[in-house]
């Protein structure tokens, strides 16, 4: 059964306002490289992995690039060691941050076996790089992805669009930037207030300044245009890319494939016949370390993964495989929708060819509507 791994590191040097993520705050001389790895090779020595296909790899965060790169690569051998078969387009992918992140690191990761880092820029103007709290400023960014792409052969940036102040062509100058590094690969995400985070806290109390919701729309489609002009495509609603640049991890995420979460705080989902297991571990470093394991965990059945396939699927260009949905969970995705989808087909808002069902690119603006109608 083909399987993905997500190994979460959850350090960071500052705790961003607007994240959610299971991260902490921490000087760079106190994080436990070596124990760390330990640990999550201990997590990941207790799980049985017998006739899965790795897919991919991915060290999210928190900032996985403030990890040592030799203790980083004890994790990614331990991984591959531990299926019986491996993906031959495998990809290995690591997310960093500009401030953790320079030409030695990424040959670094590069030989201990990474083959893709995904660099969280998300802007390149000084004021609302401040405003979100970000450590590095916007030269730091760039020299970060050019150096990233001097020595790796994929690499992918985050950018954030919808914050006060910023126009539409205030954000497509921003990518014009940075695709001028030879990148190839962007996710474009809109800002949003997560309610357990610092911005979350300041906008309860109205303290918190927020863009407009009409500049939305139109940032979404100028910067489109702009990545249509360079080449890159519009894959997923927030992700842009190249031709062969797409993401395989995500990519496996999104047609509802099984996923392995190792480390604090970390979630995976995994099939037990037509359902699936979703579990979460402690998101609390020094209990992890401490041999804390599973914290949560709830079975999803058939209709729920028919759920999250129709959510996920349909954020992407190619959509979603009703046959596909129907041999994982036994469920026909369409018996119950049948006048949701009509209504929908009528409307332009879905394709159904068959067993082929997307959401055409000029209806994504509509997305969260169409989806929650055809839930």
């Amino acid at each position: 059964m083909r399987t993905s791994v997500y190994v979460h590191f959850p350090w960071c040097l500052k705790k961003c306002p607007y994240c959610d993520f299971a991260s902490a705050g921490v000087r760079r001389s106190e994080v436990p490289h070596e124990a760390y790895a330990d640990a999550v090779l201990r997590e990941l020595e207790a799980r049985d992995l017998s006739g899965r296909r790795l897919e991919s790899v991915f060290f999210g965060g928190g900032t996985p690039s403030l990890w040592s790169a030799e203790a980083l690569g004890r994790v990614l051998t331990g991984v591959l060691a531990a299926f019986p078969e491996r993906a031959d387009d495998l990809e290995l992918t690591v997310e960093c941050n500009p401030t953790s992140l320079d030409r030695a690191k990424a040959a670094a990761l590069r030989e201990v076996g990474v083959g893709r880092l995904s660099i969280g820029v998300q802007s390149l103007d000084a004021d609302r790089l401040r405003y979100l709290g970000r450590l590095h400023d916007p030269e730091g960014a760039l020299r970060a992805v050019r150096e990233a792409v001097s020595e790796m052969p994929r690499v992918s940036a985050d950018l954030m669009f919808g914050m006060p102040g910023q126009k539409p062509d205030d954000f497509a100058g921003e990518i014009e930037r940075l695709l001028d590094t030879g990148i190839r690969h962007v996710s474009a995400y809109a800002l949003t207030i997560e309610p357990d985070t610092q911005f979350g806290a300041l906008h309860r109390k109205g303290k918190l300044p927020v863009a407009p919701d009409d500049d939305y729309a139109d940032t979404f489609l100028r910067a489109r245009e702009v990545f249509a002009a360079a080449g890159l495509g519009h894959y997923e609603v927030s992700n842009y890319a190249a031709p062969g640049e797409t993401s395989r991890h995500n990519q496996h995420y999104w047609r509802g494939g099984d996923y392995l979460g190792l480390g604090a705080g970390a979630v995976g989902a995994m099939s037990e016949g037509h359902a699936a297991r979703r579990t979460k571990n402690d998101p609390r470093p020094e209990r992890y370390l401490a041999g804390g394991g599973t914290v949560f965990e709830e079975v999803l059945e058939p209709e729920d993964r028919v759920r999250e396939a129709l959510m996920l699927g349909l954020r992407t260009a190619e959509g979603v495989d009703l046959s596909a949905v129907e041999a994982r969970t036994g469920v026909d995705p369409r018996i119950g929708r049948e006048r949701a989808l009509s209504r929908r087909v009528d409307r332009g808002d879905v394709l159904l060819d068959g067993a082929a069902l997307r959401v055409p690119a000029e209806r994504w603006l509509h997305l969260d509507a169409i989806v929650a109608d055809l839930f």
